[in-house]
């Protein structure tokens, strides 16, 4: 099926706010696993498509239909088809239907392997050594498909023998188990800053669901911390009510209100700057809250302006990439990180998709040198303007 993921959004044009929403059959990166030999590959965000060129091509064509009636027998038998075409979306509306029903029975089949998988985490559950003997087993097969992981098989072997000499140090579970399985994920990695992580270290769960209207729930679960009160942050992904072409239209995603404690939001920061009065020739330092770019902004999601509101071509394309980027992170969830946790948590999702971490870090490494050199040149110049916040006592800032 075809992928409508990518299309551009009408901002200015409530009705033509939809993605196309992913199915096992069509998703934007990876249809949904049903098996164990599934796989998870990564890539990146597609580019957006050519709309300006496809719709003056359309009208084109409109309007040479619209110059060159058809005979009327022939636009008689146009109308049979649409009529048949018409049959057919029904049965693509129940099979949608049907593949709901199913991605919903096995999710409760895999419940209880999540379940265990938290335990494991969290040090509730210690696994058998049946259980440890058939991973082995397993990660073998694997190794001998993938001849990336050969080459370093070596270095994993040296690693299990550390694991044995630290069996005597006592450590409950799997430390910062999704913290490590996030930061691997070449996308999502992207927007955990170094402040993030201190708060993502008690990051417990992420559990899916299915609403009972077309749609699901992510639940993130964390253990008390310093950054908020709450124990589970929800964000809730809603199709369109009807199918089309077989698939679900993406309607919109509501986040959740994170209670932060005092001096700990993440999602603002206090910038300061010193402003000289040009009479009196006295300084005063000013202080704003501004925006801050987190993870935990994944929790308000982007929305559509109001009916009464509209926005110029640009604003509306920078609105259309936020939420494409929104609902692919979404999909990423469901489909890809939390039924394959442990593969993005060993690294291994990386290596399936053949990416080559060393040469990765390098080219980084050279790109941060440069963006080095281009920020010591701004703070030469920025140095009598702006002065870093410290312990600035933040406004409490809520998700919705």
């Amino acid at each position: 099926m075809d992928q409508q993921a990518s299309a551009s959004v009408d901002i200015n044009k409530k009705q033509s706010k939809s993605f196309t929403a992913p199915t096992p059959q069509n998703t934007p990166i990876n249809p949904a696993p049903i098996t164990s030999e599934y796989r998870p590959s990564i890539s990146s965000i597609s580019e957006e498509n050519n709309q300006g060129a496809l719709a003056t091509m359309l009208q084109g064509r409109l309007g040479s239909l619209a110059s060159n009636p058809l005979p009327a027998s022939v636009q008689r038998r146009i109308h049979g088809l649409q009529y048949l075409q018409s049959q057919h979306a029904e049965l693509e509306g129940k099979f949608q239907e049907e593949i709901l029903a199913l991605e919903k029975k096995y999710l409760a089949l895999y419940t209880p392997l999540y379940t265990k998988r938290a335990q494991v985490i969290a040090g509730a559950y210690e696994p058998t050594e049946e259980e440890v003997e058939a991973g082995k087993k397993v990660d073998e097969e694997q190794d001998e498909d993938n001849e990336q992981q050969k080459q370093k098989q070596p270095a994993a072997s040296s690693s299990d023998n550390k694991e044995d000499k630290d069996d005597d140090e006592h450590v409950d579970g799997i430390p910062e188990f999704w913290l490590t399985a996030l930061k691997n994920h070449p996308q999502i990695s992207e927007s955990i800053t170094d402040q993030d992580e201190q708060a993502l270290k008690h990051l417990v769960d992420v559990r899916l669901s299915y609403m009972d209207k077309p749609g699901f729930k992510l639940e993130f679960e964390f253990a008390d911390n310093d950054y908020f009160t709450d124990k589970v942050l929800t964000k809730t992904y809603y199709y369109q009510d009807h199918a089309y072409g077989g698939d679900f239209v993406y309607d919109h995603a509501e986040g959740c209100n994170i209670h932060w404690k005092e001096n700990k939001d993440l999602t603002v920061k206090v910038e300061t700057k010193k402003q000289r009065h040009k009479g009196t020739n006295k300084t005063r330092v000013v202080k704003r809250t501004v925006p801050a770019d987190t993870f935990f902004s994944f929790f308000s999601p982007p929305s559509f302006p109001g009916d009464d509101e509209e926005l110029d071509e640009e604003e509306a394309e920078g609105l259309d990439a936020k939420l494409e980027v929104d609902y692919e992170t979404g999909e990423e969830f469901k489909d890809k990180i939390i039924p394959h946790a442990v593969d993005y948590f060993t690294g291994k999702a990386l290596e399936y998709e053949g990416f080559e971490s060393e040469d990765e870090e390098d080219f980084f490494e050279e790109e941060e040198d440069d963006d080095d050199d281009d920020l010591d040149d701004d703070d030469d110049d920025d140095d009598d303007d702006d002065t870093p916040a410290k312990n600035e006592n933040a406004p409490e800032c809520k998700q919705s």
